[in-house]
């Protein structure tokens, strides 16, 4: 017997007429050096059309691979509506990595044009050489013109440049979009390549639809109409972890930070307009904790904070609900996930340390994604939050191949792994103890460098930690504890390796201790281990020794 209902394609386009018209008054703020520019929904989806013809216009008549350097704007919003919905592929590139890896994943996705930000320009121009099959590149501009001889630095042969304001200047605010496949590419978005080359994750308009009810959902983010959302998290990182889909379905409106991300803008910009949800990776929630200390400022309209991308120390969701009145939720997922997974609402009645035990997990996974655990031999393990294990994952916004890369040792039986190691418990929630990389392996026995970082950040003068496993000739392997210190604090590495020694067992205290001025990151905000490695390797760490 079959259904008798509709087969309606799920479709990036039917979020985006949605949100123009039954929200249409609702806008889209974006933050600029003299103030703010606003823009309704409804104006947003109509330069959205006139986007989609002025591509149409430069020959983007199929699934051509139209590339973004943008930072969070209206631009990029209409960017995000215009190309899934007639019909090209999206693709956000990462502004943050070297001129020569962007090179690398515009040319790997087969990009054919590039919309680019004027202030990324000069980042656009080292770009190119390495990106030799992009035909247009579209500079927006909207806080006025562009010198000419930037402009023609991005000249080349073969190779057009035009300004985003005079192409939509001579199209109709309408367009005749293209009824899309479901399970037809909508955009990309590539891995960090912390190991490797970047790979690539092709969203379909399926998984971008089911995505986006999802973080709608009351379990997750619970986005409505009385919501405005502030998107710290890039656009061009695992689609801002699907806020901005998201906000259009559910007429929330959006607080855009265009380049404007350090403490001292995004506060002020808080207080202005309010937002109710906003996402970013923990360096930013801490940044912003020490600004409102030693500045002052109000960030209580925040009804909640999604906070992902590495473990939110326990320390800081504390701060922030103490002295801000405001919650953070730890997220979990990947760009492989689209990104969301799992996140960590304590179950329904629990109440303190009971409470902070669910909170301080990766979440409980959200319906529709599946997780298993798998032993080092591949055989499957019981979800009983005592099982450790690597945590495998499926559903319908999960990727199950990467573009042009096959890479078998990601996938196992059409789950993906997702090398983080971890149990599961009988309510589905995951607690990630590591990286599978990440694990320091000491004489046999295995230590989590997440919990060692999570106990040290509870110290009130540290305020990173990052911990590494290093060569041991009794051990094997042993932790190194790398410590940034709050301005003006004397703790030495003996007071901390005490302060340790009540939170976790004596033998995985660190013998080593280094104190740095920042722990490196990567291009989206995690702790760049790799290159931790590298540093201590080079002798570039004094290490300080306490037994």
């Amino acid at each position: 017997m079959r259904s008798t209902m509709m087969d309606v394609p799920l479709t990036v386009t039917r979020i985006m007429r949605y949100g123009s018209t039954v929200y249409g008054d609702r806008e889209v703020v974006t933050l600029t050096a003299s103030g703010v520019r606003r823009q309704s929904y409804s104006r947003t989806g109509a330069r959205a059309a006139q986007l989609a013809g002025a591509l149409r216009a430069l020959g983007v008549d199929g699934d051509q691979r139209v590339a973004t350097l943008m930072w969070n704007n209206a631009e990029h919003l209409e960017a995000y509506l215009a190309i899934p919905s007639m019909g090209a592929v999206l693709h956000t590139l990462n502004l943050r990595l070297d001129p020569e890896v962007i090179g690398y994943i515009a040319a790997h996705a087969g990009d054919d044009v590039v919309i680019v930000d004027s202030s990324l320009v000069p980042l656009l121009a080292r770009v190119l050489p390495h990106a030799g099959a992009i035909r247009h590149v579209i500079v927006s501009h909207p806080e006025g013109p562009v010198d000419p001889p930037l402009l023609a630095s991005l000249a080349g042969e073969g190779r057009q440049v035009h300004s985003y304001e005079e192409l939509l200047a001579v199209q109709p605010d309408t367009f005749d979009w293209p009824e899309v496949d479901e399970r037809a590419a909508a955009a990309m978005c590539y891995t960090s390549g912390t190991t490797g080359h970047p790979k690539g994750v092709v969203y379909s308009h399926r998984s971008m639809h089911l995505h986006s009810m999802a973080v709608c959902m009351g379990s997750v983010f619970a986005l409505s109409e009385r919501d405005r959302v502030l998107p710290v998290v890039p656009m061009f990182h695992a689609n801002a972890w699907g806020l901005i889909y998201a906000a259009l379905m559910a007429g929330s409106g959006l607080v855009m930070p265009d380049r404007f991300l350090q403490p001292e803008p995004l506060v002020r910009l808080i207080e202005a307009e309010r937002p109710t949800v906003a996402g970013a990776v923990p360096t930013i929630w801490n940044a912003l904790l020490q600004h409102v200390r030693a500045e002052g400022g109000d960030l209580s309209s925040l009804r909640v904070v999604p906070c992902g991308g590495s473990a939110v120390p326990r320390s800081l969701m504390e701060a922030y609900e103490k002295e801000l009145g405001v919650f953070i939720l730890q997220a979990w997922g990947m760009t492989e996930t689209s990104p969301l997974g799992s996140v960590a609402y304590p179950p329904a009645g629990t109440e303190g340390e009971e409470a902070w035990s669910y909170r301080g997990t990766a979440g409980r996974l959200i319906c529709d994604v599946e997780a298993r655990l798998i032993g080092d031999a591949g055989d499957p393990l019981p979800h009983d939050g005592e099982a450790v294990g690597e945590v495998e994952v499926r559903g319908p916004w999960i990727t199950g191949a990467y573009y042009k890369d096959d890479d078998p040792a990601k996938f196992r039986d059409g789950w993906l792994r997702t090398g983080d190691v971890g149990t599961i418990d009988r309510l589905g929630y995951v607690t990630l103890t590591d990286r599978a990389k990440d694990v320091i392996k000491s004489g046999g026995e295995w230590i989590s460098s997440m919990e060692l970082e999570n106990a040290l950040m509870a110290h009130p003068d540290v305020l990173e930690a990052a911990v590494i496993g290093v060569a041991d000739e009794r051990w094997g392997e042993r932790p190194l504890a790398a410590v940034v210190l709050a301005p003006g604090a004397t703790t030495t590495a003996p007071e901390l390796r005490a302060f340790l020694a009540e939170r976790v067992p004596r033998w995985q205290l660190p013998e080593r201790w280094s104190f740095i001025s920042e722990v490196p990151k990567t291009s989206v905000g995690k702790f760049a281990k790799t290159r931790m490695r590298d540093s201590y390797a080079h002798g570039e760490y004094e290490v300080i020794e306490v037994r």
